[in-house]
């Protein structure tokens, strides 16, 4: 028997007139990080994309309602019963156990309890903030959106709710917290706060470029190497073939433990999980963000580059994935702004980010090119602090001697989005193939450049056999002044 992939559009609206406004409350809750671009109050809305998405049939509804213990609509609206969706929930489930912790916390806490969570929380969140909230989901909606709440970020709740003695509530998070702490499942999804955007600045020092084009094959002697021949040959990333290692004789030190942060932040969802393995691997602090609007994503690199904590460490790597066009990214919006790639370089040159003054910066870009999608505005981008302060830096780090823009290497891959569409779960080809290659201890002898030869040929070779309208264009600038091995050196 076929299975359908969607529900009636009928089904969907008469069961959605039979919620009352808090069950809809809570679906809504434990539906904002489902799926992507999803609406954030019509429940009815909601249950339409995630059914366009297929992501309701044949479970996903019955778990919605069993969540929201409607199990009266489970037997009404999709014949099945109680036990039968807890058989599935215990394989699979669409809704992450932070929500679920979340929206039962929020099923035994009464008005009262809820006015004097908000009362404590101010000391946090500030009283404006919290003046219309009603419910303790819109209170972890608010907390999420400030990033003092979220599935590895609990304190601040958890403190609360002894102050309001609740003490059974703080057993249930502390519980949770163990099961993530055991557990070996995907990471978590964490939110973040929002909002202020850097000025549209660009490199201005010579940079080493390559490019792979679906109609472009390297020369095999300059563009192609073997991790098992490679590990003392120098092969350059230019179509000149002049060497760019002639006269670097020296390697930036790896010496620190960990060896930098790793700011992954992704906004399909496919790749966030293998990343973590591989820069933990690789000895990095792995810092993850899931389905991040644009604001947020400003704000999370904003705050990313001001952190003290670079001038302790020897590396700082960053890895986006999101929609955008050749020059910008979106986030999870459905807007007309983007933010210029240009500008999150910038934010990590000598000038603006003087803890990562002479260390190696590498950034891995996986943009999906949305045809006739947002266009990027200058509306959206308010200078922080002065905007000549910021320029008047630009060339060469104050009494330092290094170039402002030196130490960036900026790994740029381009795929039409077409290719997520046609496979929503699927990870990027750029970066399935990166983290092998950095995983492979073969490939951790070369340096970064030679690995990023490797990547290239894998990328070239994967075009020759697929659809022009699904080719990969991996774009590599850099302006290293030494070699980079991801070991210790």
């Amino acid at each position: 028997m076929t299975v359908p992939s969607r529900l009636p559009a009928a089904l969907l609206y008469e069961l959605e007139q039979e919620l009352d406004e808090d069950e809809k409350e809570s679906i809504s809750y434990l539906c904002r990080d489902v799926a992507l671009n999803l609406p954030t109050r019509d429940v009815r809305s909601i249950l339409d994309t995630l059914n366009e998405k297929g992501l309701l049939c044949p479970h996903g509804l019955a778990e919605l309602l069993y969540r929201v213990k409607r199990f009266d609509l489970l037997k009404r609206f999709l014949k099945t019963t109680k036990p039968a969706v807890e058989a599935h929930l215990a394989k699979k489930s669409i809704v992450s156990e932070y929500r679920v912790l979340m929206l039962n916390i929020g099923d035994e806490i009464d008005k009262k309890e809820v006015d004097s969570l908000l009362f404590l929380l101010r000391d946090y969140v500030g009283h404006g903030r919290l003046a219309k909230i009603k419910t303790f989901l819109a209170v972890a909606i608010e907390l999420e959106k400030v990033n003092i709440l979220a599935p590895n970020k609990m304190d601040v709740l958890e403190k609360c709710l002894q102050n309001i003695h609740r003490v059974d509530l703080t057993k249930k998070i502390q519980k949770y917290k163990e099961a993530v702490t055991g557990s070996t499942k995907s990471p978590q999804r964490v939110y973040v706060n929002a909002l202020k955007a850097f000025p549209n600045l660009t490199l201005g020092d010579p940079i080493h470029s390559f490019e792979i084009r679906s109609s472009e094959m390297p020369r095999r002697a300059n563009g192609s190497i073997s991790i098992q021949a490679a590990e003392n040959i120098h092969v350059s990333v230019q179509e000149s073939g002049a060497s760019v290692y002639q006269g670097l004789n020296e390697c930036y030190s790896m010496q620190s433990r960990p060896l930098g942060i790793c700011l992954i932040i992704d906004c399909i969802g496919n790749d966030a999980e293998v990343l973590t393995q591989t820069f933990t691997a690789l000895r990095f602090e792995v810092q993850f963000y899931l389905y991040v609007t644009l604001a947020d994503l400003i704000r999370t690199v904003q705050d990313m580059a001001a952190t003290p904590k670079h001038k302790d460490y020897d590396c700082f790597v960053c890895v986006i994935i999101s929609r955008g066009s050749t020059q910008e990214v979106f986030g999870i919006d459905n807007n007309r702004h983007g933010f210029m790639l240009d500008n999150i370089r910038s934010m990590f040159t000598g000038a603006l980010c003087p803890g990562l003054l002479g260390k190696p910066k590498l950034f891995f870009i996986q943009n999906y090119l949305a045809v006739g999608g947002p266009e990027y505005s200058d509306s959206l981008l308010e200078v922080d602090g002065n905007e000549h302060g910021f320029l008047a830096n630009h060339g060469r780090s104050q009494d330092s001697g290094i170039p402002n823009e030196a130490d960036i290497f900026w790994s740029h891959c381009k795929v039409d989005l077409s290719v997520l569409e046609k496979s929503h779960s699927a990870p990027s080809f750029y970066l399935r193939c990166l983290s092998q290659l950095l995983q492979d201890h073969r490939a951790r002898r070369l340096h970064l450049l030679d690995i990023h030869t490797e990547l290239n040929r894998r990328v070239y070779e994967r075009n020759t056999n697929s659809d022009p309208r699904e080719h990969y264009s991996l774009l590599l600038q850099h302006t290293l002044r030494k070699k980079l091995f991801l070991t210790s050196s």
